[in-house]
């Protein structure tokens, strides 16, 4: 009746050590490293960057206790403060020679002392949030407005050379707002313009009129454009701000949509203000120019003469110079987007690039006179240029062209996120800011882990005191549970904050009320005169309806706050949701598991210890019976 088969066991056994294994390092602390991330967007950091590293610190006699490569940095981990700064000094001489032009940005971090067994196990701590760790949170506006006028400003001119390539004469188009104006001489023009918005302006809606002795056209962005058109710039400013704060060193940012129209950005540990504004609005410039492929200009590229004049040299992302001529063609202003593709033909990976009207006949102009030359792409960042790729030409541009060569995925996506990402889609200015200071961090911390614990302690004690052995199980089932919401947000890689520290709290309350439902069940069986294994079955059996009931109707407000909260709610929200999941395991599922392996094998079991059970008199029984 009371007995678990091996196999329910054997769940419990491995959810427990799965358990364990990820929630271990968030008890082991942060020792102090060093971060070595990408100062560019043209730089990469990889295994050559991790080899670099490991050399500069061997020939300065520093021995890190873990070096690891991520998706962005390299760390070294110290055992000492002392030695930490040591690092610092020397990869910043290593890596960065020139400090004005830094490729690489070398920053003072903290990182989990969790030994490398667990690492190697993809077993991480739990990020902290600003409010547990310190750092800069800033609230952005975008301004979508400034988008969309940019964006009719580029349908407008885009029109207007469609109408000049078919010839329709005595027009004028202007932009008005975020409408686009058309005005024809005559009917034939206006049904040209209508064809041409039909057929290569599917998001431009057009209603025409007559005035006098003109037609006029006018053209407004769909809806459905509009709202994509902002989605777009919000996810490119987004892309765009995690590139830069890269060159902050923060190892967990929070950068996140807010609405419609904001963004949140969260850079726990870092107190320079200014400096992360200045990051954060930092421009990217796009300049697209011909490569001097003179003598004099493959003798500079060679090294073994100087730069002619009317031209600049600059290096590749392969540290290779460039002789580039000094008349810009056109810049990311012209650029409307850039996507990685395969190409139709040899399947190899290119990047699709679309210009705007002005662009395009720049492009077309430019590729029918420098047919086989090279035409290189810069970005400039803090003043510096440096050459993304310079292909050659290999036949007329124009708005839509292509980018191929010896280039791998990787790379395509790259160079498409790095045309596309390289300045913000539309403006934004910092509404709101705040800075928490690591002291407070820490002492939110502290008082966070106390009434964690101080809650376990006394519902602890009061199960044990109120329901003996059952208590102590119920203890254990409570422990388990916590034990198991801090290895799933572990493995979820979320970052803790205050609000989540106080759902974790409230986790426990939750959680033991579940179990307070089974003892009750329990003790009324056995007032009622059944047998204690019956009590013990019955118990668990009937009280399972309404801790389902109960959980669930909790978890559907928990729900709501994920769904519809945002910041600090969202927070709460994440652990509370988990910390119901696991405690429904953790109560039924783990402390019958506990209970059948104490007291199922006992086949005359006389009793069970689950403190004083009231039976009612029998005399008294007796007498409410007559």
């Amino acid at each position: 009746m009371n007995r678990y088969p091996v196999w329910k066991y054997a769940i419990i056994v491995i959810v427990l050590l799965v358990g364990l294994v990820y929630a271990l390092p968030n008890f082991f602390g942060e020792a102090p490293a060093v971060q070595v991330s990408s100062g560019k967007s043209t730089v990469k950091v990889d295994a050559g960057t991790q080899a670099r590293v490991a050399e500069a610190l061997k020939t300065a006699g520093l021995a890190p206790d873990l070096l690891t490569l991520d998706a962005t940095s390299v760390r070294a981990r110290f055992t000492s403060t002392d030695d930490q700064l040591k690092a610092r000094d020397v990869l910043q001489r290593a890596l960065v020679p020139d400090p004005s032009d830094p490729p690489y940005v070398v920053a003072l971090n903290l990182v989990s002392r969790s030994p490398s067994w667990l690492a190697a196990l993809h077993a991480y701590p739990m990020y902290l949030g600003l409010d547990l760790r310190g750092g800069v949170d800033f609230l952005l506006q975008v301004d979508m407005k400034g988008a969309i006028d940019k964006r009719a400003e580029s349908f407008a001119n885009d029109l207007r050379s469609g109408l000049r390539d078919k010839n329709v004469r005595g027009t004028s188009v202007s932009r008005n707002g975020q409408t686009i104006e058309a005005r024809f001489r005559d009917a034939a023009g206006l049904e040209t313009a209508k064809a041409l918005i039909q057929d290569q302006f599917p998001d431009l809606a057009a209603t025409d009129s007559q005035e006098g002795s003109e037609w006029k056209l006018t053209a407004t962005i769909k809806p459905e454009a509009a709202r994509r058109l902002q989605d777009a710039a919000l996810k490119q400013n987004i892309t765009t701000l995690h590139n830069r704060i890269n060159e902050l060193g923060v190892a967990e940012p929070v950068i996140q949509q807010q609405g419609l129209d904001r963004i949140v950005v969260q850079l726990p540990g870092v107190q320079d203000t200014a400096k992360a504004k200045d990051i954060l609005g930092r421009t990217a410039t796009l300049e697209m120019r011909l490569v001097d492929e003179s003598a004099e200009g493959r003798a500079a590229e060679t090294g073994s003469g100087p730069v002619p004049f009317g031209s600049e040299k600059f290096l590749d992302r392969e540290g290779r110079a460039v002789i580039v001529k000094k008349q810009v063609l056109v810049t990311g202003e012209n650029l409307t987007d850039a996507q990685p593709g395969f190409d139709s033909q040899t399947q190899q990976p290119k990047v699709d690039l679309t210009m705007d009207a002005k662009g395009g006949r720049i492009m077309r102009d430019v590729s029918r006179e420098n047919f086989r030359k090279r035409m290189a792409m810069l970005i400039f960042e803090k003043g510096k240029g440096e050459v993304l790729t310079a292909p050659s030409i290999n036949g007329e541009l124009g708005n839509r062209f292509q980018i191929s060569g010896s280039m791998t995925v990787v790379e395509a996506n790259d160079l498409a996120l790095l045309l596309r990402a390289g300045s913000l889609a539309a403006p934004m200015e910092i509404i709101q800011e705040r800075t928490i200071g690591p002291s407070l961090g820490a002492d939110n911390i502290d008082k966070g882990f106390k009434s964690v614990m101080y809650g376990f302690l006394a519902i602890m004690v009061f199960m044990c005191a109120y329901y003996a052995l059952f208590g102590l199980f119920s203890s254990i089932a409570l422990a388990v549970n916590l034990m198991l919401l801090v290895a799933v947000l572990s493995m979820l890689q979320a970052t803790l904050t205050l609000p989540g520290i106080a759902a974790m709290a409230l986790a426990i309350g939750v959680a033991i009320d579940s179990n307070v439902l089974i003892n009750e069940r329990v003790r009324e069986e056995l007032r009622g005169g059944v047998s204690p294994q019956a009590a013990i079955h019955a118990g668990y059996d009937r009280a399972w309806g309404t801790i389902l009931d109960s959980n669930v109707t909790t978890l559907i407000a928990g729900i709501a706050l994920l769904a519809f909260g945002s910041g600090p709610v969202r927070g709460f929200a994440v652990v509370h949701c988990i910390g119901i999941v696991t405690s429904m395991f953790s109560a039924v599922f783990f402390s019958r598991g506990l209970v059948n392996f104490w007291y199922g094998s006992k086949k005359k079991l006389k009793s069970v210890s689950i403190g004083t059970v009231w039976k009612p008199d029998a005399a008294k029984t007796a007498a409410d019976a007559k």
